[in-house]
């Protein structure tokens, strides 16, 4: 768990793309409770740059390992956000 908080510390730290190279190599040997957090943590990582795409991805691999995972709050959250800009779009 150690390792985790390393990453979401970097990733406050605005460290974001260090965090996000650090997680892509914690993940082959993570247990699969580890896992569901890392991702949790990538999404955030992918939101802080505006990666919705592959924040949403990071979001639904970690609700796949755990579907009561705190990226499903995260996953919902974002597709209102986006949702919201989409249609603001139209108005223009």
């Amino acid at each position: 768990m150690n390792q985790l908080n390393f990453f979401k510390e970097l990733i406050n730290q605005g460290n974001v793309e260090e965090a996000i190279q650090a997680i892509d190599t914690f993940l082959p040997q993570a247990t699969h409770e580890e896992k569901e957090q890392a991702y949790y943590l990538q999404g955030n990582a992918y939101c802080k740059l505006s990666d919705w795409q592959r924040a949403m991805n990071s979001y639904q691999q970690a609700i796949d390992l755990n579907p009561d995972s705190p990226a499903c709050q995260a996953r919902e959250m974002l597709s209102d956000i986006l949702s919201f800009y989409n249609k603001d779009m139209y108005n223009q």
